[in-house]
């Protein structure tokens, strides 16, 4: 499934990313990812940064989900796939490494990146805009920021 330019939007505009997994034995792990990006026209990828049971977990079970969005207008997206662990002897490995080397300016080293390939999409809306359609998002933005201090 294509990542939209929506969707692209959005990953370009959040600080942070949450990628679920599971042990083998069913066990939730989430984990909060702060280097990530869209590659290629159908995949989100993540600088795996200290992230050991993310790994293990992905090697295991291939089933994530990653969301995303924008904190003051509080929208995003949901994104389900399958992951895998790109290592440096994998083809595409060094594209990626330099998306995501840009985003880190070199600060945050990583040896493996986690690929998504994404199989649904899901938006995420905060509540106020559901129990009050006629919210608009400049009166969520104030409102966050109101809520957060800015």
């Amino acid at each position: 499934m294509e990542l939209s330019p929506e969707i692209k939007k959005y990953i370009n505009k959040s600080v942070l990313c949450w990628l679920a997994t599971a042990s083998p034995d069913n066990v939730p792990n989430v984990s909060p990812k702060e280097i990530f990006n869209y590659y290629d026209t159908d995949k989100i990828i993540v600088a795996n940064i200290a992230s050991p049971q993310t790994v293990r977990n992905i090697k295991e079970n291939k089933n994530v989900c990653v969301s995303f969005i924008d904190i003051l207008l509080q929208k995003g997206f949901q994104i389900k796939g399958k992951a895998r662990i790109i290592t440096k002897v994998d083809s595409d490995f060094l594209e990626m490494e330099k998306i995501l080397t840009e985003m880190t300016g070199g600060d945050f080293p990583f040896t493996t990146i986690t690929e998504i390939t994404v199989e649904k999409t899901k938006p995420i809306l905060a509540p106020k805009y559901v129990l009050y359609p006629e919210t608009t998002e400049q009166e969520q933005i104030a409102s966050a920021k109101k809520a957060y201090e800015i």
